[in-house]
């Protein structure tokens, strides 16, 4: 009978302490984290569980996109961008993995021309074609185009103009069946392994000022058309803050002192320009204001006038240029830039400032302004400290 009760004792005893251990831990729980005002009477509060982060996955920053699309070339693929020889006019065929662009297709009498330069390419389909702006010197010879190949997107930033060209232009692209198609800005289409995007249109009321800016990215390379956008489009598109750097420029406007503004040549750094120009035209194309813009930026110039068919490959990382006539580099951008075919005048200063680049040359470097834009300096010293940066060509 005694061990019975010494049996019931113990584990009466141990009863008792283990239910005061579990209070003690209950009392501990509630005191750290819970208000003991909020507790009602006679409800268990459940145990929630800590969840181990330690292993836990955390979250990343999501990325920004680019505004750059991003072109990744296939093994084996190919890219060329002929610049096509039209005179005082415009047109360039893109090629990339048997996918085709053609943007701008010269005058009406160049339309013989382009329909021989895709028969003797073999292209019989065209993935896009752009008209830049509505003017003949850029459209007119374009029906040459849809006389030989399907297309599939024709591209214009307006849809009515008042010209015979312009209408003509707008019927042989309805006959094809796409109609004209105005792109919206920001906009990207595939060509093989390029990507093209739409960076502007319509940034002025002057028909040049419609023109549709346009980037092709292959790879890390790139090339900016521009059409006959001026100053007021460049201005348009630099405040858009669309991304304009590129490997290649194609010059606005023949090159005209109304296109290529400072901020925005600036803002591409090209390595290389092209100016697509007619020999001895009437305008004074390309400008030698425009001319000085590209050699203070170290710019390597072609022109159609001197070089003709102007042929542009890339692999994605360099590009290589091949052109159909030799010209030498004093030919294509002259020393010579005040338009006079005059030597400029000695005025005794050791370095040559640009009042309008803000950059300093030697007298003897190639880059040298017209004289309206010169400042000359005693030393070097002296360009420094007004703000001169000094010419990448000559190093002074």
């Amino acid at each position: 009978m005694k061990k019975k009760l010494r049996s019931i004792f113990a584990i009466l005893t141990a009863l008792i302490i283990l239910g005061s251990l579990t209070a003690c831990s209950w009392t501990e729980s509630l005191s750290e984290e819970t208000d003991p005002s909020e507790i009602t009477p006679g409800i268990e509060m459940p145990i929630v569980p800590t969840e181990d982060l330690s292993d836990a996955e955390v979250p990343q920053d999501t990325p920004v996109p680019s505004d750059t699309p991003i072109s990744t070339p296939a093994e084996g693929s190919t890219f060329q961008i002929q610049f096509i020889d039209v005179g005082q006019a415009d047109a360039a065929l893109i090629s990339c993995d048997d996918h085709y662009m053609l943007i701008d297709g010269g005058n009406r009498a160049d339309s013989s021309r382009i329909y021989s330069v895709l028969q003797k390419n073999g292209i019989d389909h065209l993935d896009i074609v752009v008209g830049s702006h509505a003017h003949e010197d850029h459209i007119g010879g374009l029906p040459g185009a849809y006389q030989t190949a399907s297309v599939d997107l024709t591209f214009s930033p307006v849809t009515e103009y008042d010209s015979k060209v312009f209408n003509t232009f707008k019927a042989k692209a309805e006959e094809q069946g796409s109609g004209l198609t105005v792109p919206s800005v920001g906009s990207t289409y595939e060509l093989g392994s390029a990507v093209v995007k739409i960076l502007g249109l319509n940034g002025g009321e002057d028909p040049n000022n419609t023109s549709i800016i346009l980037k092709v990215t292959y790879g890390d390379t790139s090339f900016l058309f521009t059409g006959d956008a001026e100053y007021d489009a460049e201005h348009t598109v630099l405040d858009s803050g669309a991304n304009l750097s590129a490997t290649v420029l194609k010059v606005g406007h023949h090159g005209s002192d109304t296109s290529t503004c400072y901020p925005f040549l600036r803002a591409v750094s090209p390595q290389y320009a092209v100016i697509s120009v007619g020999a001895g035209n009437s305008y004074g194309h390309p400008d030698d204001g425009t001319l000085s813009k590209l050699r203070d930026a170290g710019v390597e110039v072609f022109r159609t006038a001197l070089q003709g068919d102007i042929f542009c490959t890339s692999d994605g990382k360099t590009v290589h240029f091949e052109t159909q006539k030799q010209a030498n580099e004093e030919q294509v951008n002259p020393t010579i830039a005040d338009g006079s075919g005059q030597e400029s005048v000695d005025h005794g200063g050791t370095y040559i400032g640009n009042l309008n680049s803000l950059k300093f040359h030697r007298t003897s470097c190639s880059s040298l302004p017209k004289e309206s834009n010169r400042i000359y300096f005693d030393s070097r010293s002296a360009a420094v400290d007004a703000g001169y940066a000094p010419c990448k060509r000559c190093n002074p």
